[in-house]
């Protein structure tokens, strides 16, 4: 192996785009460079007639990968004698599903200028949640005619998902849908810029969007049929013939660096790209990965993936985000779930509702620190963006019991997180309820990395330890962990993903051990979660809810003798 043979990883988050360079023998970061979205709030197209949309310019993603990439080689060389002509592959990672209408010669329609202010014509962001009435007609024709279809992704079809964005896109915009000559994930598209593909029909198409957010599956031959997509509407079935028939692993390239990005970029052209993977799917694998391990990326809302090999026989699992063959790490079934909301939830607290900046998050940190479990009184549930599993219910919101005169912003902070690790408790015990082996739990992502008492909290209510993925650009890291793959061993990479994470990954030595104590206060406090969880998420029709203060305040009296 040549020891100098690095990869790049690109990142695609909800605010900003990053690259990392990593030297593929040790796994070292040689640097990273971060580009915020410029338009929108935050670089989030938003209206404030509608919460649930949100939207971005695709011109944010081509200026983005320029910066970002441009800015990371410059750093890479300034810290450690690299290189350009050392990077032997690229990986790319996205938030989805978030699909963009494109034209035939794939060309985003939100970039044309007679589209650019409109924002159907945009890039649908994965927390985009206008098209729920969509997304029930989906699951509710489906359970009727295709059960099959749903028992892949959870029995419920979330307007997170793409089929039901583009369904609202023609019901609300029928013109933009028309102008529209096909639909691109995200995850799809930036892998297709960099190697110059300029049909849509010829975008080598990545199995994890594909097969958790498009109904695809080998065993009913790729999407969903055109009979089925008719029941929705003619157009949908139509517009599957200009789609893709199939969708692939990691272990298919989305081509090489075409000359006109390798002139941009300031690389060598041909470089082999990675096909790309959702952003906390790669971010499994810059975590290390494998079966028994799951992974939690917490972020503006949070995703959990575990891997099960391709050999076994794995139930389907109700409520979660699918489970796919070859998603996430080739020869194992990818499963996913996650929260709608976590971070989301912090900031709206901190910045919206008590007016504060990042300082009022650290002095809110430190009082809740102080805070013993139980002694606020309050339970909070973590529905402010809906809940994405186990109810998958977008239309669900927030909920903070307890609350007296008395009770001070530290308590709430501390309740909502409380709230969001509750639940990660029961997306854990609908997991293994199912037979997903889960023994270790790395978390990743920059809340998980910096927020000491969020890892506290969530060791103590889940009932495990909780480990750290040794990067703090997991997401990244896995993309490059990709590409190194891809490139082979023969360009100083590797032949298979064991031996990539074997020498690129790691955990932190920090470990949070779980307080037997403090688990067992939670563990009164998760009983009382789970009842208002299946009552306001129509599990328990009949749940009586006047008990659950009293609980609260007799918890809370304990908590503070």
């Amino acid at each position: 192996m040549t020891s100098s043979a690095c990869t790049l990883g690109i990142d695609y988050g909800t605010n900003s785009v990053r690259a990392l360079v990593v030297n593929c023998v040790n796994g070292r970061e040689l640097g990273t460079c971060v580009v915020n979205y410029p338009g929108g709030h935050q670089g989030v197209l938003l209206d404030a007639a509608n919460h649930h949309l949100a939207r971005q310019h695709p011109g944010d993603y081509v200026s983005g990968l320029e910066q970002a990439v441009r800015g990371v080689l410059k750093q890479a060389a300034v810290n450690g004698g690299f290189n350009a002509q050392q990077i032997i592959g690229i990986g790319v990672d996205c938030t989805g599903s978030s699909p963009l209408p494109v034209d035939a010669n794939n060309k985003p329609l939100g970039c044309a200028p007679e589209w650019e202010n409109n924002l159907n014509a945009q890039c649908w962001l994965w927390k985009d949640h206008t098209s729920h009435q969509e997304a029930a007609l989906i699951t509710n024709t489906a359970a009727q005619h295709y059960p099959h279809y749903l028992a892949k992704c959870g029995n419920t079809y979330s307007s997170e998902w793409f089929w039901a964005k583009i369904w609202h896109c023609l019901n609300v915009d029928p013109a933009t849908f028309d102008a529209a000559y096909s639909w691109v994930e995200l995850t799809d598209f930036i892998p297709s810029l960099l190697a110059g593909v300029s049909d849509p029909k010829k975008i080598v198409r990545s199995i994890c969007p594909a097969g958790h957010k498009a109904l695809y599956c080998d065993e009913w031959n790729g999407l969903p049929d055109k009979k089925f997509l008719a029941m929705l509407h003619h157009k949908l079935a139509e517009l599957r013939d200009r789609l893709y028939d199939k969708a692939h692993d990691a272990t298919v390239s989305a081509g090489k660096l075409c000359p006109e990005w390798a002139e941009k970029l300031g690389l060598p052209v041909g470089i082999p790209i990675a096909i790309g993977e959702m952003d906390v799917h790669y971010g499994s694998i810059g975590s290390g990965i494998e079966e028994g391990v799951l992974v939690k990326a917490i972020g503006t809302s949070t995703c959990d993936c575990a891997v099960v090999g391709a050999d076994k026989k794995i139930a389907d699992v109700p409520g979660i985000c699918g489970i796919v063959k070859g998603s996430i790490l080739p020869g194992y079934y990818g499963i996913e779930a996650g929260q709608s909301a976590v971070g989301d939830i912090f900031k709206w607290f901190v910045e919206v509702v008590c007016k504060g900046n990042e300082n009022t998050h650290e002095a809110l940190t430190t009082e809740a620190t102080s805070l013993r479990p139980g002694q606020s009184g309050l339970l909070a549930l973590d529905w402010n963006n809906g809940n994405r599993t186990i109810l998958v219910d977008q239309l669900l919101s927030g909920l903070l019991l307890g609350q007296t005169l008395y009770s001070t912003p530290a308590e709430i902070y501390r309740a909502l997180i409380e709230a969001t690790a509750f639940g990660a408790r029961a997306i854990i015990e609908r997991l293994t309820e199912y037979g997903v082996p889960i023994k270790r739990v790395v978390c990743c992502g920059g809340i998980a990395e910096k927020n000491e008492l969020l890892s506290q909290i969530y060791a103590d209510v889940i009932g495990c330890d909780i480990h750290l993925s040794g990067s703090g650009q997991a997401c990244a890291l896995g993309a490059a962990v990709s590409a190194a793959v891809i490139a082979g061993k023969a360009a100083g990479g590797y032949d298979n993903f064991t031996e990539a994470q074997k020498h690129m990954t790691s955990l932190k030595a920090r470990l949070y051990r779980c307080n037997a104590a403090n688990h067992e206060v939670y563990n009164r406090l998760y009983h009382l979660y789970r009842q208002i969880h299946d009552a306001f998420g129509g599990v328990d029709k009949n749940c009586d809810l006047s008990q659950i203060m009293k609980d609260l305040i007799h918890i809370k009296t304990q908590a503070t003798a």
